[in-house]
C-alpha cells in the first residue's frame, strides 16, 4: 500500500488537545484523530482521546461514537448501518482505508490513528467531500440501458452464468476506499474515473441484459478516464467487500483492445 497522504495544502499541528480517561480506568486505548474545522482559520490538528475500552464496544466506530457522545461532541464523522453495508464510515485507520464499523480496535497494536480518506477535500474532521466521486459514478450511467421492448409479462431474464458475471461487482457499496487508496486517482482525480466508477462501468458492460456496451466503451476510450490505471493494485487491497476493481479494469482494457482488431 502507498503511504497515507494528507489532504492537499494541509499541515497537521502537533499541539492538539488531549482528553484523559476517567480516573480508575485500567484498559485504556489512545485514539489520535484528525480534526479540521473550516470555520476556524487554523491548520488541522491531531487530538488525542483516552478511551476506557472496558466501557466501549470493540470496533473503531464504537470508540468514535463513545468519544462523540461522552467526551467531545464537536467531533464529526459519517456512519449509518454499523454492519459494513452502507459504506458511510469509510476512513483511514492505522494507515489503511477501511470501514470503522468493521475495523476492530484490537487489530491496531499501538495508538489508533484515524484520518479522513486520503486526498479528498475535507468538509469537517473525518467527513470528506465526495461530490466529485459521486459525479464520476453518475457519469458512467449506472443503470440498465435497453433499446428493445421488455418481454411482455416477464422480466429480462439471465442465465445463471450471466448473473454470476455481475454478482460480485454489484456488491460495491461506494465507500470510496478503493479510489482514495489509488495514487493515480490522487494525481488525476479531475479526469481519471478511479477504481470505484470503473468497477461500476464494468458491471454494466458485462450485463447480458444491457444493450449499450458499445456506448459505454466509447465513453471510457480516453487517455485519462480509463488508462490512468497503472495496475498498482491498492484498490483491490483496500476494498472492504473483497472485490477486485483492478481485475475489472484490466478486463475493460482487454475489451478495448479486441475492438481495435
Amino acid at each position: 500500500m502507498a503511504e497515507f497522504s494528507l489532504p492537499a495544502n494541509s499541515k497537521v499541528r502537533k499541539d492538539g488537545r488531549v482528553f484523559k480517561a476517567p480516573a480508575g480506568a485500567t484498559n485504556i486505548r489512545v485514539f489520535k484523530i484528525y480534526r479540521f474545522d473550516p470555520d476556524l482559520a487554523e491548520n488541522p490538528r491531531l487530538d488525542s482521546y483516552e478511551v476506557d475500552m472496558d466501557a466501549c464496544g470493540p470496533m473503531v466506530l464504537d470508540a468514535l461514537i463513545k468519544i462523540k457522545n461522552e467526551i467531545d461532541p464537536t467531533l464529526s464523522f459519517r456512519r449509518s448501518c454499523r454492519e459494513g453495508i452502507c459504506g458511510s464510515c469509510a476512513m483511514n485507520i492505522d494507515g489503511k482505508n477501511g470501514l470503522a464499523c468493521v475495523s476492530a480496535c484490537a487489530d491496531v497494536k499501538q495508538d489508533v490513528k484515524i484520518y479522513p480518506l486520503p486526498h479528498m477535500p475535507v468538509i469537517k474532521d473525518l467527513v470528506p467531500d465526495l461530490t466529485n466521486f459521486y459525479a464520476q459514478y453518475a457519469s458512467i450511467k449506472p443503470w440498465l440501458q435497453t433499446r428493445t421492448p421488455a418481454p411482455p409479462d416477464s422480466e429480462r431474464m439471465q442465465t445463471k452464468e450471466d448473473q454470476e458475471k455481475v454478482d460480485r461487482p454489484s456488491a460495491c457499496i461506494l465507500c470510496a476506499c478503493c479510489s482514495t487508496s489509488c495514487p493515480s486517482y490522487w494525481w488525476n482525480s479531475d479526469r481519471y474515473l478511479g477504481p470505484a466508477a470503473l468497477l461500476a462501468a464494468y458491471r454494466w458492460i458485462v450485463d447480458s441484459r444491457d444493450e449499450a456496451a458499445g456506448e459505454r466503451l466509447d465513453y471510457l476510450e480516453d487517455p485519462f478516464r480509463l488508462y490512468r490505471c497503472h495496475t498498482i493494485m491498492n484498490c483491490t487491497e483496500a476494498c472492504p467487500k473483497d472485490l477486485n476493481p483492478a481485475k475489472a479494469i484490466g478486463e475493460i482494457k482487454q475489451m478495448m483492445a479486441h475492438r481495435r482488431h
